[in-house]
Formats: C-alpha cells, sequence, structure tokens
C-alpha cells in the first residue's frame, strides 16, 4: 500500500491557501477523489475535505470546472 502523501512529505496541517496541491486530489470535473484513489489517511481526506471547501468558498477553486 502506499504511504499518505501528507505524511510523506511532513505536511502537517492541509492549508486551503495552498491550491497546487489540493489540485492534486480533485478529477478533472472538479470533484475530490475518493481514499482509495488518493491513498490518504482518514484524518488527512477530511482535513483536505475542509480545506477544499473553504478555498472554493475563497475564490481560489472552481466548484466545478469543464
Amino acid at each position: 500500500m502506499a504511504s499518505d502523501y501528507f505524511s510523506t512529505h511532513g505536511i502537517k496541517h492541509v492549508d486551503y491557501k495552498d491550491v497546487d496541491i489540493l489540485k492534486r486530489f480533485l478529477n478533472p470535473h472538479g470533484r475530490l477523489l475518493n481514499r482509495r484513489k488518493t491513498n490518504l489517511s482518514a484524518t488527512h481526506q477530511r482535513q483536505l475535505e475542509q480545506a477544499v471547501k473553504r478555498a472554493r468558498f475563497m475564490g481560489l477553486l472552481p466548484y466545478v470546472s469543464r
């Protein structure tokens, strides 16, 4: 099993302002990928979900793309 992206890169907190990292976990339509595809822990998946929601609200990420 592949290891968690945030754990391997030493990222303690998922930041909503780091859009480049958040885009890695979105599909081409702008939806979040599930845990099987992202290989994230449950804690990091929840933090990612919250960060994407905040980034969308602030206008940093689109709600829908394509």
